[in-house]
């Protein structure tokens, strides 16, 4: 794959590149290992039977590429109780799929919500003091419209960090929009 954006927040880009810089060299190596195969046969009404991008496949590729590079999933279990009230459930957690020292990496070929959703958990980890940066590698527009419906765009996360400026996220955070090499 190849990268075709990157946007820096809280001078995350800056962080890796000063105190990280072997952790970047790996994710670009990671990167460009990863190959965009369109494997998956649509079975959606607007695509019928048209050959796609596999997000499951991308997925693979890139737990096997950031797992040969010894990064590793960090996972916080904690019971969750609410002021006020006897419910408590135990077991939930939060989890990043990538982590090498206090740089948190994660791959996201989902819904809007779920790039979102990694914002948050980049600052909880950070809030926890168990990161320094976080890196969102995610599908720019173009790679998106070769692929399932409901899979989102990096341009998207982009735009919405730029309007919330410093409010949220308040972690440093590096996006990298992707996009399938051909």
């Amino acid at each position: 794959m190849k990268i075709i954006y990157e946007y820096s927040h809280l001078g995350g880009t800056e962080i890796l590149k000063v105190r990280y810089p072997e952790y970047e060299y790996e994710i670009y190596e990671v990167i460009a290992k990863v190959k965009a195969n369109k494997i998956k046969i649509s079975e959606e009404k607007t695509m019928k039977d048209k050959k796609l991008y596999s997000p499951k496949d991308m997925n693979l590729q890139f737990a096997r590429e950031f797992n040969d590079k010894d990064f590793s999933e960090l996972r916080d279990t904690y019971s969750i109780t609410l002021p006020n009230s006897s419910a408590r459930i135990n077991g939930a957690f939060k989890q990043i799929d990538f982590v090498k020292e206090k740089v948190l990496v994660e791959v996201q070929f989902g819904k809007y919500a779920f790039m979102f959703y990694d914002m948050a958990k980049f600052q909880y980890f950070f809030n926890e003091n168990k990161a320094d940066v976080g890196v969102e590698i995610v599908p720019c527009h173009s790679l998106h419209c070769q692929m399932s419906t409901g899979v989102s765009y990096g341009e998207q996360l982009v735009y919405d960090i730029e309007r919330l400026k410093r409010h949220f996220p308040a972690v440093p955070v590096k996006v990298i929009l992707i996009d399938a090499d051909d």
